[in-house]
């Protein structure tokens, strides 16, 4: 399934101790697939260097405080970079990690205004840890194994679906209707319901040239895409100064693709070890703790499990049971994440699905987790550079993985009812929730409820019984809130 067709005359044996560690040959990459691969993911999620401080930055905790947004790009980018490069190491998988989206809101417009920013970092190493204790007990690895197989395929179409609407958003193709209450339709074409801005148009252009590059088999097709609709979004800007989207409509998503007048910048690393795990228990009490922490809790182990899925299914990774290589010791690293997270106050780090993208590009070892994580660090030093590729660029890949995606929904068996329809409320409520965990639990307590139903109890693991309850009180979370606090 990737856009990298170069056929692999790999001899049977590896080449070498390195290309034996990692798995290179037999796994069927070379190392030139995993440093594109390696690239293309830095590139589909380095956004997050500037998104993350943006969120964090916009909240404000109990004492009216915000976090500096230099030490939060400059966190983000050091613990993105360290973890993605554990995981190369440890689980010699694809998979890139960096601060959680959705996670990092929760904490900076929920969880800081009730406590110290500290005390909301000290929640996410507290849930962090509880994770780490389920992967060492082999309890998270059991989960995972307890899901069935086609609704652990399900998944991961559904988290296709999700990056392409990701990408669609992010590019400016999609946009939320603002009076979206007066009308049944959420959500239009471009604006106003057409393709009216240059950014909507530098970011089809890219898509069609990589889906041109991408069908006539060109090697590093995404990577060219990326790059390509890079040089093309700074032409435009240079034309016509856009300037962001925030500032004026019709501008860039995010990123305005000029050529930075800096391009090293010294990293603010003063937020490193900013959180207490002990006083929010007083401040904020234990009722509201607790909650705070299962919310985090819940949403970081089943979006892990998730992605896992997804981005081994993308590089057919997985075994018989829909386990990819080293199952537990990619948990062990993405529990460790979290922990991170909170201890650098840069939130709960998790794997992204982004990285799905670089897998499309050939990458099937932990090497280009290595390159991912080197690149995140270097982009302490040269912010201003990675801020030159807008999103309209980075989208394209996006789509192009999304699409690559959703073809293992044939293995789906929609003639039974018991599946199928869990399958599809996975598949369908990722996208339209903008959550992984919403479509995992919808599927899984559907699931449950219709083998019961039809009387097929014993095709059911044990274990997915708890797994359903935890996420009725998961959904139901808001009056539980009300009712407890």
């Amino acid at each position: 399934m990737s856009a990298d067709t170069e056929s692999a005359p790999a001899p049977a044996t590896a080449r070498n101790g390195f290309d034996r560690f990692f798995e290179i040959t037999k796994r069927g990459s070379t190392l030139s697939r995993e440093i594109r691969g390696g690239v293309v993911t830095f590139f589909t999620m380095a956004y997050i260097v500037v998104l993350n401080p943006l969120i964090l930055a916009g909240g404000a905790d109990a004492d009216g405080a915000k976090l500096p947004i230099t030490a939060l790009a400059a966190g983000t980018a050091l613990v993105a970079g360290v973890i993605t490069i554990l995981m190369g190491l440890v689980g010699r998988f694809p998979l890139a990690l960096a601060a959680g989206l959705g996670v990092n809101a929760l904490v900076a417009y929920e969880i800081a205004p009730e406590m110290t920013w500290a005390d909301a970092m000290g929640l996410v190493v507290i849930e962090g840890v509880l994770i780490l204790i389920l992967v060492l007990t082999g309890l998270r690895t059991a989960v995972f194994r307890a899901v069935p197989t086609q609704l652990k395929t399900a998944i991961g179409v559904g988290i296709g679906l999700f990056l392409m609407i990701i990408g669609l958003v992010d590019a400016g193709f999609v946009h939320r209707i603002p009076d979206a209450a007066n009308t049944t339709v959420p959500v239009e074409l471009g604006l106003g319901g057409k393709l009216v801005t240059w950014p909507t148009f530098v970011f089809v252009i890219g898509l069609l040239f990589t889906l041109v590059l991408f069908v006539r088999k060109v090697k590093g097709a995404i990577l060219i895409g990326i790059l390509g609709t890079t040089v093309l979004a700074i032409i435009v800007e240079a034309v016509a100064k856009l300037g962001p989207a925030v500032v004026k409509p019709g501008g860039w998503s995010l990123n305005v693709p000029a050529l930075p007048d800096q391009i090293i910048d010294t990293p603010d690393l003063s937020l490193i070890g900013k959180f207490n795990v002990l006083d929010s228990w007083t401040t904020a009490g234990p009722l509201v703790v607790l909650m705070f922490v299962f919310t985090l809790l819940v949403t970081d182990f089943f979006d892990t499990m998730g992605t896992m899925v997804a981005v081994g299914q993308e590089g057919d990774l997985l075994d018989s049971e829909g386990m990819p290589p080293r199952t537990r010791e990619i948990l062990l690293v993405d529990s460790v994440a979290a922990v991170a997270g909170g201890a650098a106050s840069v939130s709960s780090n998790t794997s992204y699905v982004e990285s799905a993208s670089g897998v499309g590009e050939g990458a099937r070892t932990g090497v280009a987790s290595l390159v991912t994580g080197a690149l995140f660090l270097v982009a302490m030093f040269f912010a201003p550079l990675v801020k030159v590729v807008p999103f309209e660029a980075a989208s394209t890949a996006l789509v192009v993985v999304g699409f690559l995606m959703i073809t293992t929904v044939r293995q789906i068996d929609w003639s039974d009812y018991t599946i199928a329809v869990p399958a599809f409320l996975t598949v369908t409520l990722m996208p339209f929730t903008y959550s992984i965990s919403n479509g995992i639990g919808a599927g899984i307590i559907t699931y449950v409820v219709l083998k019961l139903a039809t009387g097929r109890a014993r095709e059911i693991h044990p274990l997915m019984y708890g797994i359903a309850v935890l996420f009725v009180l998961y959904f139901a979370r808001g009056p539980l809130e009300s009712w407890l606090l």
